[in-house]
């Protein structure tokens, strides 16, 4: 018997005069005891309402409208909070997305792990503190961090916190919703590692939830496919690197590759997934798919059973039948964003626009504590036409460094230049003019953009206060930045709000804005890290054009060499404060000197990386040669 069987599980959201939302469509599962389960999908694709619906706790205007789950053995669709409690942690725990909320912030470490093992066992004082203790080891944290509170821990340590927590009482279910995204490649890693260790020891199911296929695809033992509110492929791990059936499947593999090769390819999606206030009748994928037939807009294709699999897709299936007589498309045939080696820039010309000379930033610390020192003697210019990756993971210095390039911090010595004006000794009004030059893309665009304005009220303010534009001529040049950034019609983009545009198209909005006062300098802070991997090219591919068109010299802030890669001539690699290793692009990244460097670059998700005798290719999908050699073990994380 399964430890858990999801049957024809549906969810609404029904908020009072608002359409229904049909979130989760009709959905089928089970997992197996000790299995690794992977749930893939675009946001909004119902994976996380499907996380908590299993364990219960949907709320309000959301409710389970038909279906069941059976977890080992007991039917929990219709048990209310006394039936449910015990399931809840002891036999059931889950680890939210944002390690910054998943733990109360005026309690100590200690005193949530005795919240929950004081209220489901009979341990008591010093007892409670050992096995906290225990469990902090676990995941590879001191013991002396009990004492700490959840803001003195940094968001990797935040996680593995959480993860702990879901521990405490040797569940047989753990579920994780996307509790890797946000955090820097290092510390995914860590992660990843300790988790997979700790499931190994332990014996425990695990259902991971996440937006990150090359992830997933390294940890999980199967994986399912979610799109729409429907699963639509499900498949052994190794099977799906060699041979995704879906299209969307295909097109999220193919958002990865190898850095290091001479010409990288990697894929986007088109289009954005249908409402699901009115879901289709037809397949929902067909208006994004590339090898979309007649059929395919016609009727929804059904989860059937194909090639160790199941598929919900009429071409594969027609493919891979037994009077098949054409070979099925083994890559995603959609857009591609290719940078090939002879792109880059190996020669750095002297156009220079602004230049940081030997800064230092020290932060003093509280409650006598040790300062700390953000940046350490760093050199580096900003180029016309260039794009400049500062690469690091959090906490490296990379934030204090665009802080001090917008004139927010100054340092406490050497000096940062723009042309001849020394911005570090601007005063307020000078600061505030120079602003108009160097403007910011910020990592989260779904806080970036004010929910109750339109587009194009967002998009007229710089242009007002930076440029003095009113009148038609201010509404001309609103359209004029929307159809630069590749939202047309822009007449009706101006006039939506940012919910109803998708993550890459709320991106795109963001970088428009900068772009309103002209400016000479963008600093682009972590512009994908918190979007989909089928729409991170996209954006890069935007970037890269406007770099190119409008001469701009960019500072793209980021921890993930692949997307340096791929928009960037220089990068400069920062570790604690210290500028450990900078060049051309290509060169740092083949030929990396710095065991940091190189650090960073294994911690990239390579799904690829154990099959044998396998180098990227053109679309970033595995050759279908033999088969995926797994690990058996999993080491200790960095």
């Amino acid at each position: 018997m399964a430890l858990l069987e999801v049957t024809n599980l549906s969810v609404d959201y029904a908020p009072r005069d608002v359409a229904v939302v049909h979130a989760v469509r009709d959905v089928s599962f089970s997992i197996d005891e000790g299995e690794f389960i992977g749930l893939l999908g675009e946001s909004g694709s119902g994976k996380s309402t499907l996380g908590t619906a299993i364990l219960r706790l949907t709320e309000r205007p959301g409710a389970i409208t038909s279906g069941s789950i059976v977890f080992d053995g007991t039917d929990i669709t219709e048990a209310d909070d006394v039936a449910l409690q015990p399931l809840r942690w002891q036999q059931m725990s889950t680890v939210f997305q944002s390690s910054m909320n998943s733990l109360n912030p005026v309690m100590k470490i200690e005193a949530q792990f005795r919240d929950v093992i004081e209220m489901h066992t009979d341990l008591r004082g010093d007892a409670v503190t050992e096995r906290a203790a225990e469990l902090l080891e676990l995941v590879s944290i001191e013991r002396r961090f009990l004492r700490f509170y959840p803001h003195e821990l940094s968001g990797g340590m935040k996680q593995r916190v959480a993860i702990a927590l879901a521990l405490c009482l040797d569940p047989k279910l753990v579920i994780l919703d996307e509790p890797t995204t946000g955090l820097d490649v290092i510390v995914q890693r860590s992660i990843l590692d300790n988790l997979r260790r700790l499931q190994a020891e332990r014996g425990f199911a695990v259902l991971f939830i996440s937006h990150d296929i090359g992830t997933v695809l390294e940890a999980a033992d199967r994986v399912m496919v979610m799109y729409a509110g429907q699963l639509v492929e499900q498949q052994p791990a190794g099977s799906m690197l060699r041979d995704p059936m879906h299209p969307y499947s295909k097109g999220m593999l193919g958002s990865y590759a190898d850095p290091r090769a001479e010409t990288v390819r990697i894929t986007y999606i088109p289009g954005r997934p249908p409402s699901l206030t009115r879901p289709p009748t037809a397949c929902p994928f067909a208006p994004r798919c590339p090898e979309a037939i007649a059929l395919c807009h016609e009727q929804d294709p059904e989860l059937l059973p194909l090639a160790g699999g199941e598929v919900a897709c009429h071409v594969a299936q027609a493919q891979r039948s037994p009077s098949a007589t054409e070979e099925p498309v083994r890559g995603f045939t959609g857009p591609v964003f290719v940078k090939s080696a002879a792109d880059l820039v190996d020669e750095i010309d002297e156009d220079v626009v602004l230049t940081v000379d030997d800064v230092c930033k020290t932060y003093s610390a509280r409650r006598g504590g040790t300062p700390v020192q953000a940046v350490d003697h760093v050199s580096f210019s900003l180029r016309r036409g260039r794009v400049t990756a500062l690469v690091g993971q959090s906490g490296s210095g990379k934030t204090t460094l665009a802080r001090m390039i917008t004139a927010v911090e100054r340092p406490d010595s050497g000096a940062v230049t723009f042309g001849e004006q020394r911005i570090d000794k601007l005063g307020r009004r000078a600061a505030t003019a120079y602003r108009r030059h160097v403007q910011m893309v910020f990592q989260d665009p779904f806080s970036a953009l004010n929910p109750n304005r339109t587009l194009g009220y967002a998009l007229s303010r710089p242009l007002r206060n930076y440029r003095g534009l009113s009148g038609q001529e201010l509404r001309t040049e609103v359209l004029n930045l929307l159809e630069t950034v590749g939202l047309t019609p822009a007449e009706e983009y101006a006039a939506k709000l940012p919910h109803q545009l998708s993550g890459g198209q709320r991106q795109r909005v963001v970088v428009a804005r900068a772009l309103a006062p002209n400016p000479q300098i963008i600093v682009a802070d972590e512009p994908i890290s918190m979007l989909d991997v089928s729409i991170r090219a996209e954006v890069l591919e935007l970037l890269d054009s406007l770099v190119r068109d409008r001469d701009l010299a960019v500072l793209y802030i980021t921890h993930d060499l692949l997307s340096a890669r791929m928009l960037a001539d220089e990068v400069l690699v920062l570790h604690e404060g210290h500028l450990v290793e900078q060049g051309p692009a290509l060169t740092v990244i083949r030929e990396a000197r710095d065991d940091y460097t190189r650090q960073l670059l294994e911690a990239i998700p390579n799904p690829f990386k154990d099959l044998p005798d396998h180098s990227a290719n053109g679309s970033g999908s595995a050759e279908p040669d033999g088969g995926p050699r797994r690990k058996d073990t999993v080491t200790e994380g960095a």
